[in-house]
């Protein structure tokens, strides 16, 4: 899914961000791309296919970061976008919150559990919990008893360590897809905190037209929105002007002078008489 152009020289993407105005944009620079990075599980849907639809002037290209280091790598200009998972340091980066996930328990399909629909906080009071150490919950009184072993490195870790029977883990509902195994499963939390994603940019590139054209693709604006780099089409007025100076029309006629238009209308008179069908029908009767 991810297109790898040439990388974009970071003195075209310097410098103070241009107004916003629509009017005002000259286009990208030669060799421009815009790079949207993700944090493992977020998924950017249709938001990918609807920017190379919409804004065919700039390549997208998907970068990839861990959760821990997404902020660190926006905002020292590896990425012009990001979806990630709030927090984030408003000093240095603008967001936007999109959707909250669902928090679920992973654990191994024969499990007690996993004969419940859900689970709920009450029921984890005797099990052993597994916290990687890029934990994106941040739970701070988590039901359970905190695992005794040292905390896995990663979330894809600590899936080891859950089927390997050691533990239970605590993850938003996109990391237990992209950590799936055959051997585990998982069951929706109640009452847990939920991650929320977010559409994160550099604090310095705040009314960037092509930071506002991703943020008008992920809240569902249409191209033509105010707020787009496509917002002002030059075909109407045209099409407008192009109408006004065509000449009125006249009621439609079907030939050219009064007189054929006369006969038209008498031409079912001439089917009446004894050569017409009409006088073959009369004859059949007698």
């Amino acid at each position: 899914m991810s297109e790898h152009p040439a990388a974009a020289d970071p003195s075209e993407l310097a410098g103070p961000p241009p107004e916003p105005s629509v009017a005002a944009v000259d286009g990208p620079p030669d060799g421009a791309v815009f790079r949207l990075l993700l944090v493992p599980g977020v998924v950017p849907a249709s938001w990918v296919r609807t920017w190379r639809e919409r804004v065919t002037d700039v390549p997208l290209e998907l970068v990839h970061a861990p959760a821990a280091d997404a902020q660190d790598v926006l905002a020292a200009g590896g990425a012009e976008a990001a979806l990630l998972r709030l927090p984030v340091d408003r000093d240095r980066v603008s967001a936007i919150p999109l959707y909250t996930e669902t928090t679920v328990v992973v654990l191994p399909k024969d499990h007690e559990l996993t004969t419940l629909a859900e689970v709920g906080p009450d029921d984890l009071a005797e099990e052993t919990l597994i916290t990687p150490a890029d934990d994106v919950l941040r739970w701070a009184d988590a039901p359970g008893e905190p695992s005794l072993l040292p905390p896995p490195a990663t979330t894809e870790e600590a899936v080891a360590l859950v089927a390997s029977g050691v533990g239970l883990l605590l993850v938003p509902q996109s990391l237990a897809r992209l950590h799936h195994r055959r051997d585990l499963t998982y069951r929706p939390l109640t009452g847990a905190p939920g991650s929320q994603a977010a559409l994160a940019w550099p604090a310095d590139r705040d009314g960037d037209p092509l930071v506002e054209e991703m943020i008008g693709i992920v809240r569902g604006r249409t191209a033509n929105s105010s707020r787009g780099r496509a917002a002002t089409p030059a075909a109407e007025p045209d099409a407008r002007k192009k109408k006004a100076s065509e000449p009125p029309k006249g009621p439609r006629r079907s030939g050219g002078a009064p007189g054929q238009n006369r006969g038209a209308r008498k031409a079912p008179g001439r089917g009446a008489g004894g050569g017409g069908r009409s006088g073959g029908r009369g004859g059949r009767g007698r």
